[in-house]
């Protein structure tokens, strides 16, 4: 990524206190619910929420198909901090070459995903920042992917 990109961060206030929304964030079962995009299905092949954990799943999109991730949780700070990284795969697991692919090529190998979580009252704020373009999140889709998903995982919360 070019240096004077700047990189994608998104604030989002949820109607939950934190712990319900890390653990949310940190539960395979709830993660199910919540974490794709309108209209997209996710499956997990494996999940392991615990620093060096690692993850593989498909969010499938009906009109662009499978996408495969790999990532490992670098760090987890209970209730106020979650980092994992994020690379698109193959159904095997297998990490992918952005650069031979036309449409991966503009995002990066890995992308590391931070999430911070502040108590606010019987809310919780999260900042999200990952490493990767913020305006090639919004021309992709991928920006207003997340904020789907925060409406999505609002939803869930107000049902528990």
């Amino acid at each position: 990524m070019e240096a004077q990109e700047k990189e994608l961060t998104i604030s989002h206030l949820f109607d939950a206190g934190i712990d319900r929304v890390f653990q949310a964030w940190t539960d395979p079962e709830k993660l199910k619910h919540w974490y794709a995009p309108d209209r997209c299905l996710i499956e997990y092949k494996s999940i392991e929420v615990k620093e060096g954990g690692r993850f593989h799943y498909c969010i499938q999109h009906p009109l662009h198909g499978k996408n495969w991730v790999i990532g490992t949780y670098i760090e987890i700070v209970p209730p106020s901090k979650i980092v994992f990284t994020m690379q698109f795969s193959n159904e095997n697991g297998e990490e992918i070459n952005n650069m031979a692919d036309k449409q991966l090529a503009t995002w990066p190998q890995e992308i590391i995903t931070t999430v911070t979580f502040e108590s606010l009252g019987n809310q919780t704020k999260a900042l999200i920042h990952e490493t990767v373009s913020e305006d090639k999140a919004k021309t992709t889709g991928a920006y207003r992917g997340w904020i789907q998903m925060f409406d999505k995982l609002n939803q869930q919360l107000a049902r528990l």
